[in-house]
């Protein structure tokens, strides 16, 4: 019996990221072809938006090289964070494509050129968004069973890839049947805003990851129930620190147990708390400081 090829969001990362190269490559030169054809500016900055989609899938394609790489000893830690590099330059791409959308757009705002063979440009460029909309799907999905920012940012930026061509098609349409030739750059202008506000959006949450920040409520919210409830025989819990990093999960706090307990002991609680912790999360590496019952911080209450 032959068994089923796996789904698109179940290939691992690295190929995924190889296979979005070749994708957005397809795609740029069906949008190109379709400005080609119809010399319209704002077809022309969803082509270059296009520019920006090759560029942000290969680098997310060294990202993912670079962060499946293992720990040595300059990286004790781990490549996860290339991940975060990746978005960071893509979020840059995307605001530098949304200033070069602008520079071409505004001169045509104030001497509108008509529409050529808009139909098949059109049909074109609507070929080239359902191939991206299936593809950001496929990427978002994967981005989020594996907590890869690399894939959830190129996924993301293409999806805003897709919004941007239905508004554009759109535009391109009623400029066409209207004969209002102003609407076409006046489309692009608005295209560019929205690029511009995706960008800045990426570029915050990615540098977010590139500074530690904590894990969000809810995930913290699951980590201390999972503490509480596998935490028999320590006295307390406290200083309680969590950090992502690409896919991984850091967490460590302060256990405080009975003076007299023996470190065999203190070891098992450790052991059960780290086990329900990756229990709870994909992906978790937990760093537990034991401490005796006078160091307690809230005089023997289980807290976290």
């Amino acid at each position: 019996m032959v068994a089923p090829a796996p789904s698109p969001a179940h290939i691992p990362p690295l190929k995924l990221a190889a296979l979005g190269v070749v994708v957005a490559l397809g795609v740029l030169a069906l949008k190109f072809l379709a400005y080609r054809l119809t010399g319209s500016v704002a077809l022309l900055s969803d082509a270059l938006e296009s520019i920006i989609n090759v560029v942000a899938s290969g680098a997310a394609l060294l990202a993912l090289w670079v962060a499946a790489r293992p720990a040595d000893a300059n990286h004790p830690y781990g490549h996860t964070k290339a991940e975060y590099l990746s978005a960071v330059a893509e979020g840059v791409l995307i605001v530098l494509a949304a200033v070069g959308i602008l520079r071409l757009a505004v001169p045509d705002l104030f001497a509108p050129r008509p529409v050529e063979a808009a139909w098949l440009g059109l049909g074109i460029n609507v070929l080239a968004s359902l191939v991206n909309g299936v593809w950001a799907a496929v990427l978002l999905r994967a981005g989020r069973r594996t907590r890869s920012p690399a894939l959830l940012a190129d996924g993301q930026h293409i999806l805003t890839d897709v919004i941007t061509s239905v508004g554009v098609v759109v535009g391109v349409v009623l400029a066409v049947l209207t004969g209002w030739a102003v609407l076409d750059p006046l489309l692009a202008i608005l295209v560019a805003l929205n690029i511009l506000w995706s960008g800045w959006g990426l570029l915050s949450r990615s540098v977010g990851g590139l500074m530690d920040a904590g894990v969000d409520s809810p995930t913290e919210t699951r980590i201390r129930q999972a503490m509480s409830e596998h935490a028999e025989g320590a006295l307390e819990m406290h200083d309680l620190r969590t950090r992502t990093s690409g896919a991984v999960t850091f967490i460590d706090f302060h256990l405080v147990v009975p003076g007299e307990m023996s470190v065999r002991e203190a070891h098992t609680i450790c052991d059960r708390l780290e086990d329900a912790l990756k229990a709870e999360l994909d992906d978790v590496q937990v760093t537990i400081h034991v401490e005796p019952q006078d160091q307690a911080k809230h005089h023997g209450v289980l807290v976290i």
